[in-house]
Order: structure tokens, then sequence, then C-alpha cells
């Protein structure tokens, strides 16, 4: 006959964690009384106290750092795909019929309609 393996929320081993970060009571102790083993609540007791600092960090700074690293990959991204356009537009065919082959039909990713537009032909001319 096994025993079914006790799981434990959040709050309580907060709770556990401050009653031994507080120290009025032993690990001992305070296992007797939320009946569980003191290696239990010394572990949770040094994890909370590892993790006391974050607590107080500034997450506004951070938030900040990220949105930031975010633009800058934007921008990064929109003066690459501005590049290709004018190397596009540079090496582009001027004849319609070189445009015309230049379509995919089957392309998933572009409508026939925007490729037409992105080459300067018009969807009929196609």
């Amino acid at each position: 006959m096994s025993r079914k393996r006790r799981v434990f929320g959040a709050p309580f081993k907060a709770q556990v964690a401050l009653a031994a970060v507080r120290g009025d009571e032993t690990a001992s102790e305070l296992a007797g009384k939320f009946q569980m083993h003191p290696s239990q609540v010394m572990a949770w007791k040094k994890q909370q106290l590892k993790q006391a600092p974050e607590l107080f960090e500034d997450g506004r700074r951070r938030d900040q750092e990220l949105s930031s690293a975010k633009e800058e990959e934007l921008y990064e991204q929109i003066g690459r795909v501005k590049m290709e356009v004018e190397w596009l537009k540079k090496n582009l065919p001027s004849s319609v019929e070189e445009k015309r082959r230049w379509i995919e039909r089957g392309d998933r990713t572009l409508s026939i309609v925007r490729q037409c537009e992105l080459l300067g032909l018009s969807r009929s001319g196609w």
C-alpha cells in the first residue's frame, strides 16, 4: 500500500518559508506544525531568501530594456527590407512580358494581386 504524494501550492510554501525566515520556531518545530520534513522547510527557506531580491527589482527598467531591444530589432528589419526593395526596383525587369513571368500562381504567402502590385503590373494586365 503506497501513500499518495502530497502536492503543496505556492501560498502554503510561502507561508512555511516566511515562518522559517522569521526564526520564531526551529525547522523541526515548523515541520511538526505543518506535517512535513525539516529538510523541506529549509529548502523552501533557502529558495525564498534566494529569490527575495527579485521582489524589489524595478520591473519598469527591464520592460524598457526589452521594448528598446525589440524596437531596435524592428528598425533593423525595416531597414533591411527597404534596402531589398530599393535593390529590387533597380534590378526589376522593365518589360511587361518579363514581369508576367515573375508572378507565381501557387505562392501561398503572396497573392497574385499583391505580386502584381509589387511588380508594378496591373492585375488585368497579367
